[in-house]
């Protein structure tokens, strides 16, 4: 039952204009009602979650906590109309009030909570949890700022802040009874009394955790949770004193002090300062987490010896790995538990995912910053340790085993070590990523626990990466499967497979597909000025720049196209367009040049007449969820080309194919189930695969010797050196391929020895684009198996497996 009708819906919005804002809505502003819009949707939430938690409650059911340092929530207030069956309402009632409901969508800042796949797949869970009506919770940072807002100047990446709060804390609740203290320094006081040992915190930093709120409603279920998002505020009041002496920012200095908490996502960590922060900041969520949890099992349960049985928390990287010491300290320091029965307790509370197996994102933190920063925890990890070490020297009898599953070493301590030992489950996020973390990053210690490692592939929010954005297909997967089954029942879509000769169906969805160009060809010209052809082939790869997701090795390609080009301009024979939308993190140099390098090259095809109708490079600035939301429908190629065995799962792979985009990639992460169900007729593979990646390392691989004796390859790179028409020379990346630099090794994600594959794959995607019969059907057979990566279908894996918990 759809919580408004299109008439109470107007009643609604116009009586919350006049209450927040003393506005009719011939006076309000765009953002005033969309701010509206947002109250009367959160409102009908927060009175469901009143009811959820009551029943919660009253039935003890077991809880889900989802940590996780990344929200990308994107808009909500599109997704929250659509979850609660209201959208086509919304949509009516602004027309109705006078408002253009397309503006009205379009004013909502994306909630930047995190930085890719990472953050969105959090998000893409917690809809899926609420859908399944698994009682659940998420957890984070309200961060003031958010990821950057990406500006191109002169084809550079330049990061501007994200104000995402000034409408979007529309949908926060704040709840500042339910605040938690969290310390930082200090030191530490230790006495007997009544047989026990205490430990007390003295001179610590105090600072306190507010919650915000975000309601998030699940579709087709009245069936409610909530994102909790931390932010931080001093202890102390405002020293007035100082203050009368004009003394006004020292008098400000402990607020400060305690915002910097929540002001940024991922700070800098290449100086101590900004180390400090990102442990201030983990610490700081997950103390408030953990002590709000565990404030409320106590206020149902009177105890905590149940602790384990009424909650699950699920650890999403490495970011939250301080919840194991930190619920240690609570249940000795504060419920009076001894070691083995708060460790049996920890240990059967907490669970792992691991998403990367890149060394450099295994968190590690200097002993002396974990020492100084958190005394307490500190302690409790050194016992951990001690511990830890023993099982593992008590099973293996092996020194190099030993140093390579210690949780502190060389003045270290390793956080995915401390996730292994104090979590009751490890999973990896594709079935080729968890065997590699078996048979290789974490060997030793699946040797010894087999138990605890196992594999849940990732998913998407079928609902909102399918149906919401794409209304056309949309409306032709309903008809060609006999309703909307597939909202709830994601593998319906195989029934599309019926069809894959059927002419008229092929041209219909070759129809949306056409559609879905043009309309965002028109978005690209409006919002920045870029003039795209819906004739081409819409050539994508979009995500986080990371030199293992090679975007360069994309690059390089586009240079040989070029180049054949100025051999015989009738090389190409359709119009290719290739988009690129990245942020690279602002200390990553070698990725800003990356993006630097494909402006100049989009610069120089832009302004070369022989490219006209034949090739062309835009790089979408700026990107984000919302600008996924339009690309995705209109997308044909999807660019999924990571180094094999480094890309843990990915989840674009998955949006693309759901929408139709056929993929060129490695059988890398979830490219490898992608092909289990399409087969290679219905992708383009090309490369080496995983153990051939580490064949060539081990034997030595010298990618001098491919320059040497590849032409095209060749002809390439040395274009990097002499660089574009813009005058700028990429004379660094040459030299990072053929010679390595930076205490790199030369070419070390083997764009090279792909390179001629890779080319091939796109020669071959190109010729099969030329038969629209044979594209379409291919297209139509990706989105028919799509529904295996729905986040319906990993959460209740999840569900099942690891936290045991019921679903729907």
């Amino acid at each position: 039952m759809t919580p408004f009708t299109t008439q109470s819906l107007e009643s609604a919005l116009t009586a919350k204009l006049m209450l927040n804002f003393g506005k009719t809505p011939e006076e309000a502003t765009d953002q005033e009602m969309m701010k509206a819009c947002a109250l009367v949707l959160r409102d009908v939430m927060a009175m469901r979650r009143v009811e959820v938690k009551k029943q919660i409650r009253r039935q003890q059911q077991k809880q889900v906590h989802y940590l996780s340092l990344e929200f990308l929530m994107g808009r909500s207030l599109m997704k929250n109309a659509y979850n609660l069956e209201v959208l086509p309402q919304l949509r009516e009632a602004l027309e109705h009030l006078g408002f253009k409901a397309a503006d009205i969508f379009e004013i909502e800042p994306d909630a930047g909570l995190g930085n890719g796949g990472l953050g969105r797949l959090a998000a893409c869970y917690l809809d899926s949890m609420t859908t399944l009506e698994i009682p659940a919770a998420g957890y984070s940072i309200c961060y003031e700022l958010g990821i950057f807002k990406q500006k191109i100047v002169e084809g550079q990446q330049v990061e501007l802040p994200d104000n995402w709060k000034d409408l979007g804390a529309a949908w926060l609740l704040p709840k500042p009874e339910e605040a938690q203290t969290v310390q930082f320094g200090g030191t530490l006081r230790e006495f007997w009394d009544d047989g026990h040992l205490h430990i007390v915190n003295e001179n610590a930093t105090s600072v306190l955790a507010v919650p915000c709120d975000m309601v998030v409603a699940g579709y087709g279920t009245d069936h409610v949770n909530t994102l909790r998002l931390w932010d931080a505020r001093s202890t102390k009041p405002v020293d007035m004193s100082l203050f009368s002496r004009g003394e006004y920012l020292k008098a400000a200095e402990e607020e400060a002090m305690a915002a910097t908490i929540a002001k940024v996502l991922y700070p800098e960590d290449n100086h101590y300062e900004g180390k400090s922060l990102r442990l201030k900041q983990q610490y700081f969520f997950v103390s408030a987490t953990v002590q709000s949890i565990a404030t409320k099992h106590l206020d149902t349960y009177g105890t905590l010896k149940n602790f384990h049985e009424k909650n699950v928390i699920q650890i999403n990287d490495t970011h939250p790995a301080l919840v194991i010491p930190e619920l240690m300290r609570i249940f000795i320091d504060e419920a009076g538990m001894d070691w083995d029965e708060a460790w049996d307790i920890t240990t059967k509370s907490v669970a792992y995912t691991n998403h990367t197996v890149l060394a450099e994102a295994l968190e590690r933190w200097p002993q002396s910053l974990m020492e100084s920063l958190l005394p307490r925890v500190w302690q409790i990890i050194q016992e951990i340790s001690a511990r830890w070490q023993q099982k593992v020297e008590d099973f293996y009898h092996d020194s190099a085993k030993t140093a390579n599953m210690a949780i502190i070493w060389g003045g270290e301590v390793r956080m995915a070590n401390l996730c292994i030992a104090g979590g009751m489950a490890v999973n990896g996020v594709s079935g080729l990523h968890s065997e590699i973390l078996k048979k290789d990053v974490f060997r030793d210690a699946c040797s010894m626990e087999p138990w605890k490692f196992q594999n849940v592939t990732n998913g998407i929010d079928h609902r909102r990466w399918l149906s919401e954005i794409n209304p056309g297909l949309d409306a032709l997967v309903k008809e060609l499967t006999g309703g909307d089954d597939y909202l709830l029942q994601p593998l319906a879509l195989q029934k599309l497979d019926a069809y894959a000769d059927d002419k008229a169906v092929l041209e219909r969805l070759a129809a949306i597909k056409r559609a879905n160009k043009e309309e965002f060809a028109l978005y690209a010209k409006k919002t920045r000025g870029v003039i795209l052809n819906p004739d081409a082939i819409f050539d994508v790869q979009v995500k986080r720049l990371h030199e293992y997701k090679r975007q360069l090795l994309n690059v390089l390609h586009i240079i040989a196209l070029y180049q054949k080009l100025q051999d015989d301009p009738n090389a190409i024979t359709h119009p290719h367009t290739f988009l690129f939308g990245a942020k690279a993190a602002p200390g990553y140099a070698v990725a800003k040049r990356i993006i630097r390098l494909i402006n100049s090259l989009a610069d120089q095809i832009d302004h070369d007449p022989i490219c006209k109708d034949k090739l062309q490079v835009v790089f979408l600035e700026n990107y984000r969820v919302s600008l996924a939301e339009r690309l995705m429908p209109a997308s044909e190629v999807s660019q999924q080309i990571s180094t094999a065995g480094k890309e843990a799962s990915g989840t674009g792979n998955m949006k693309f194919m759901m929408n139709g985009a056929l993929t060129i990639g490695t059988l890398d992460g979830a490219n490898v189930e992608m092909h289990d169900v399409l087969g290679d007729e219905n992708m383009f593979l090309f490369g080496l695969h995983a153990d051939e990646v580490s064949r060539v390392k081990r034997e030595g691989y010298v990618p001098q010797r491919l320059y040497s004796r590849d032409d095209t390859l060749r002809r390439c790179l040395d274009a990097l050196r002499h660089g574009f028409r813009d005058g700028v020379s990429y004379d660094d990346l040459y030299q990072r391929l053929l010679f390595g630099a930076g205490g790199s090794p030369a070419d070390e994600y083997l764009l090279l020895a792909d390179f001629d594959s890779y080319c091939q794959a796109e020669r071959r995607m190109a010729e099969t684009y030329a038969d629209p019969m044979q594209w379409n059907r291919m297209s139509l057979h990706n989105i028919a198996r799509s529904g295996i990566f729905a986040a319906d279908r990993a959460v209740a894996e999840y569900a099942d497996n690891i936290w045991h918990v019921p679903h729907k």
